[in-house]
């Protein structure tokens, strides 16, 4: 199958090509730069263009796009730069899906459209929460609509956090851990899902091959875990203690989080995956982090 990806250069993008191309697909990248290679075409989201050919013969397209969530302090500047960073480049690619008959367009979405939800367990039909990252995501996936208008199957991924050898959450972590400067955020009682990027990749490429999922999907671990037990796990991981916590009133100080949207919990589960056969092969926080990080 031809799938054009979006975002192919990110920690999520970049695996989920090789995982794609592993698996015999022929995968074009969307690229905002000049074109350098035959696998890549060339789009340009703000003006809303897009090769004329960037989608010929495609069964499918991948849409990752969005600035990094952790990538500064939340001003105004900053959340409207994550809001155009999603929506701007969904709509595109969901009128582009539309217009050109592309049978299915998987879509990036987060486990922040679901605020809140303190130890209940979170399945895909829970309902959205409240907080600027719910509305962000509500606003994301919403972009989606003309696509799914058109009759294509769209899938929304609801993805955790991702953990990676490099980059993502443990590569930001492991110099302050490395340095015994790890610690939990506020209480520690939020339920944290984590994935690992194999099973992330793993997914959507299952979610790619598979027509019988639609709708969101949460792209996580079976096994959410507490930022206290993390944190724990993490310190051990790199073989540091992880003694420190950072208070709730300093987070939301530092990141300009007034509501305290960082500390969220979300005890999120796979259902949707688990119902269609997925099975993960890193369900183990402590051996994922082993695995990634010694």
């Amino acid at each position: 199958m031809r799938v054009v990806v979006a975002g192919a250069s990110g920690l999520i993008g970049s695996a989920l090509v090789s995982e794609l191309r592993s698996a015999g697909h022929d995968v074009l990248r969307l690229v905002r730069r000049t074109v350098r290679g035959a696998d890549e075409r060339s789009w340009d989201p703000p003006a809303g263009r897009i090769d004329d050919d960037a989608l010929a013969g495609a069964g499918a397209v991948v849409n990752l796009c969005g600035a990094p969530i952790a990538g500064g302090r939340w001003s105004h500047a900053r959340r409207q730069l994550l809001v155009n960073s999603r929506v701007e480049p969904t709509e595109v690619l969901a009128a582009a899906v539309a217009e050109r008959g592309v049978p299915l367009l998987v879509n990036a979405s987060a486990a922040g459209y679901y605020g809140d939800k303190g130890d209940r367990v979170v399945e895909e039909s829970a309902p959205r929460g409240t907080g600027f990252l719910a509305d962000l995501c509500w606003r994301w996936e919403a972009a989606t609509e003309r696509a799914a208008d058109a009759g294509a199957r769209v899938v929304r991924l609801r993805t955790g956090h991702v953990l990676a050898r490099r980059g993502g959450l443990a590569g930001m972590l492991k110099p302050l851990f490395k340095l015994a400067l790890g610690g939990r955020l506020g209480n520690g009682r939020q339920f944290m899902p984590w994935i690992h990027v194999a099973d992330q990749t793993a997914a959507i490429r299952h979610l790619v091959e598979h027509d019988t999922v639609a709708g969101a999907v949460n792209v996580c671990s079976p096994n959410p875990v507490t930022n206290a037990e993390f944190t724990a796990a993490f310190g051990r991981a790199v073989g540091r203690p992880a003694p420190w916590f950072v208070p709730a009133p300093a987070i939301r100080l530092a990141l300009g989080d007034s509501d305290g949207e960082i500390l969220y919990s979300q005890r999120m589960v796979p259902a949707a995956l688990a119902d269609d056969g997925f099975t993960h092969r890193h369900v183990d926080l402590e051996e994922t982090l082993k695995d990634l990080l010694q």
